[in-house]
C-alpha cells in the first residue's frame, strides 16, 4: 500500500477535490448560512431504494434514513414502542392492540394512518423471513380507527414484537398505503416515509449521490437514543452519501477533511487511520458481522446436495479470514451459524476440511466439469477476497470455476435471478451481514427452506428445516428453543444450506468533528453533531 500524502489520488478516480466538487451540486443555503452537512462515503452506491425488495445494506441504510419503525430495539436487546404510542395483548395472546402516537406525519404532509402500517406489514411479510412466518400466523389485520389497529394470531406466538422490532434487514419500515400496495417484487415508486430525514429526489444520482435532508416536522421519542430506539433527533441539515469505490482516495478525502465518514475502511487501512489526526474509529456495530457462501441450489452442480457437501469440505474459514480481515484484532473464527457467544451458539454438525471426502463427493454427485460461476462484487472491500478464495479451494477438488468480477450493485440485481447459469444466472455469491441478522433459525435468512417460494437468494427447500423453523417460532422455553436452534444447524450443514467465512469487526472511521455516533447494527446519523 502507498503511502497517504496530503492530496495523493486513487488508481480510477480523478484528484479528490474534483471528484467532491463534481458530485456536489448546489446545496440550499440557510437564512443563518450554509446548512451543516455530513459528507460520508457508505459500503456502496445506492440504487435499489426500496429497503423491503432486497436484503441489501445499502438499501436498509437509506430505509433508515427516511422510513421510520413500529417498534425499534434497544441496546439491552429489548423491543420498544417507537411510532407506536400504546399496545395490549389479550389474556388469550391472540390478539394484539396498537396505537400510533399522535402527530405523525409523512413527507408529504400526509397524516400515519392505521390503514398505512398496515399495508406495510403485509408488504414486509411477503419478502422477509421473520415476516413471513408471523403472517403464516396471522388470521387478520384489522383497522380500528385512524390511529388504532389490531393484529389477530390463528395462535399464540411468541416472536410477534420481536418481529416488528426487527432491527435488520428487512426492516418492517412503515410507508404511505399508495406505496406499501406496489407489488412486494416491485421497487417502490416514490422514497416518501415519515422519520427523520427526508430524501432529496431532484439531487440522488444513482450509484454515485445520495441527498438527505432534516424532516423539519418529525418529532422525536423522548426516551434517550438506545441503539435504535428511542429518540431520533437530527442535529444537521443534511447527509449526502458520496460513492467513492477507491479507498485509497476515500481515506484521503477524510484525513484531508472533505468527507467526514467513511462506513467500511478496508481493515489494511485502519493502521493509517488510527494514526491519522482528526481521525476517530468508531466501532458501532459492537455484535460484529460474518461473511457468508451461498450457493444456488437451482442450477447444477449445486442442486445436488452431494456436492453442496463437497464444497462445505473444501473450503477452509482461517483462509477466508486471513484474505478478509488479517488482522487477529478484528477476527473471529466461528462456525456457529447462529454466532458464538450467544444463547444459540453451537458447532453442531459444522465441517472439518476434508478434501479427499470433498472430492468422493463430487464424484458421487456427478459432477461434469462446467464451469461454475461465482460472482465477485470487487467494489465491496469487505466482501471482494472471498470469491478468490473459494475457487481457489474448488479447483483443488477438481472443480471448474468461473470467477466474474463486477460491482456490488450489479451482483444485488444478478443474484435475485433465477435463470439458468447460461441465461444469467448464477452459482455462488458472497455476501457479509450484521450478527444480530443471524442469532436464530427465524431471523436468519441463510436456514430459510421456502425455496422459490419464499425463499432467499439461493432458494434452499427443505421441509424438515421449515418444521424446525416453525418449532422454534411457537417454542416459549428458551432452553427448548436453544436445542431447536442446535438441531436446524445440524441439519443445515447436512443438506448445503450455506458456510459461515466467518465473524470479524468492522470500524466505521469518522472525522473528530462528529460526535453522538450510536451503537447500533446499522450506521444512523441521528443523534450525530458536527463541530
Amino acid at each position: 500500500m502507498g503511502k497517504v500524502v496530503g492530496k495523493s489520488v486513487g488508481s480510477g478516480w480523478p484528484a479528490t477535490l474534483g471528484l467532491l466538487a463534481a458530485l456536489a451540486g448546489t446545496a440550499p443555503a440557510l437564512a443563518q448560512g450554509k446548512p451543516v452537512t455530513i459528507r460520508a462515503v457508505m459500503h456502496s452506491g445506492l440504487r435499489i431504494t426500496d429497503p423491503i425488495i432486497t436484503t441489501a445494506y445499502i438499501a436498509r441504510n437509506h430505509g433508515y434514513m427516511i422510513y421510520d419503525t413500529l417498534f425499534a430495539t434497544d441496546a439491552a436487546f429489548k423491543v420498544q414502542p417507537q411510532m407506536v404510542q400504546d399496545y395490549s395483548v389479550s389474556d388469550d395472546t391472540l390478539t394484539y392492540s396498537f396505537t400510533l402516537r399522535e402527530g405523525l406525519k409523512f413527507h408529504d404532509g400526509a397524516p400515519v394512518k392505521s390503514e398505512d402500517c398496515i399495508a406495510s406489514i403485509q408488504r414486509w411479510g411477503k419478502r422477509d423471513g421473520m415476516g413471513q412466518k408471523l403472517m403464516e400466523y396471522t388470521a387478520s389485520l384489522d383497522v380500528v380507527d385512524d390511529r388504532t389497529f389490531k393484529l389477530v394470531l390463528k395462535r399464540p406466538y411468541g416472536l410477534v414484537l420481536a418481529s416488528l422490532g426487527k432491527p435488520s434487514a428487512n426492516v418492517p419500515f412503515i410507508m404511505p398505503k399508495r406505496i406499501a400496495e406496489t407489488p412486494a417484487d416491485r421497487n417502490v415508486p416514490e422514497e416518501i416515509g415519515s422519520g427523520p430525514f427526508k430524501f432529496v429526489k431532484g439531487e440522488f444520482q444513482p450509484g454515485l449521490k445520495v441527498v438527505y435532508e432534516k424532516n423539519a416536522d418529525y418529532v422525536p421519542r423522548k426516551e434517550a437514543p438506545s441503539w435504535l430506539a428511542g429518540a431520533k433527533t437530527v442535529k444537521v441539515d443534511r447527509v449526502e452519501w458520496i460513492n467513492i469505490t477507491d479507498y485509497q482516495t476515500a481515506v484521503n478525502a477524510l484525513i484531508n477533511g472533505e468527507i467526514d465518514y467513511v462506513e467500511q475502511p478496508p481493515h489494511d487501512f485502519l493502521p493509517i487511520l488510527k494514526g491519522a489526526s482528526g481521525i476517530n474509529l468508531v466501532n458501532f456495530n459492537t455484535l460484529g458481522m460474518s461473511g457468508m457462501l451461498r450457493m444456488n441450489w437451482l442450477n447444477p452442480p449445486f442442486d445436488n446436495a452431494k456436492v453442496r457437501q463437497a464444497v462445505l469440505l473444501a473450503v477452509n474459514q482461517q483462509d477466508y479470514l486471513d484474505a478478509q480481515i488479517g488482522d487477529p484484532d478484528y477476527m473471529v473464527p466461528c462456525l456457529a451459524l447462529f454466532i458464538c457467544k450467544t444463547p444459540n451458539a453451537t458447532e453442531a454438525g459444522a465441517p472439518k476440511p476434508d478434501l479427499a471426502k470433498a472430492k468422493q463427493l463430487l464424484k458421487e454427485g456427478g459432477y461434469d466439469g462446467k464451469p461454475v460461476v461465482i460472482m465477485q462484487p470487487t467494489d465491496l472491500a469487505i466482501s471482494a477476497s472471498l470469491g478468490p478464495v473459494t475457487a481457489q479451494a474448488l479447483r483443488k477438488i477438481g472443480m471448474t470455476v468461473d470467477l466474474q468480477a463486477m460491482d456490488w450493485q450489479t451482483l444485488v440485481g444478478r443474484r435475485a435471478k433465477q435463470d439458468p447459469v447460461s441465461q444469467g444466472g448464477w452459482n455462488i455469491f458472497h455476501t457479509f451481514w450484521v450478527n444480530a441478522d443471524l442469532l436464530n433459525p427465524v431471523n436468519n435468512v441463510g436456514v430459510n427452506g421456502r425455496g422459490k417460494a419464499g425463499g432467499w437468494f439461493g432458494w434452499a427447500e427443505d421441509a424438515e428445516i421449515e418444521a424446525l423453523r416453525n418449532a422454534y417460532a411457537l417454542e416459549t422455553d428458551p432452553a427448548k428453543q436453544v436445542d431447536i436452534a442446535r438441531q436446524t444447524q445440524e441439519r443445515a450443514y447436512t443438506i448445503g444450506m450455506y458456510f459461515p467465512t466467518g465473524q470479524f469487526t468492522q470500524p466505521a472511521a469518522a472525522s473528530a468533528k462528529l460526535s453522538g455516533i450510536l451503537e447500533a447494527p446499522a450506521p444512523v446519523f441521528w443523534n450525530v453533531e458536527k463541530k
